[in-house]
């Protein structure tokens, strides 16, 4: 993470890895969580098993470790801060 914070506004992860949305409506889900205060952008993800992920107790899913970046594609950009908490 480095200096950022995350989406929720936290200082360290959530967990070792990288949340990935199920669908949809997780996705929008996640960009209305941004307390960030600025814009988002939505990557899609290729490449990566369900059998990879691991179930966070919140009930969420990551993969557990880095994503390359050739399985990365962008699909939203710069998506403004919801105003909806």
């Amino acid at each position: 993470m480095g200096a950022a914070r995350g989406i929720a506004g936290s200082y360290g992860p959530e967990q070792k890895g990288c949340f990935l949305a199920a669908g949809e409506w997780e996705r929008d889900w996640f960009v209305r969580m941004n307390n960030t205060g600025g814009a988002v952008d939505v990557w899609e993800v290729h490449g990566i098993n369900d059998d990879d992920l691991i179930e966070s107790p919140e009930g969420h899913y990551f993969f557990p470790g880095v994503i390359a970046a050739a399985k990365l594609r962008l699909v939203q950009r710069d998506l403004p801060p919801s105003r909806n908490h």
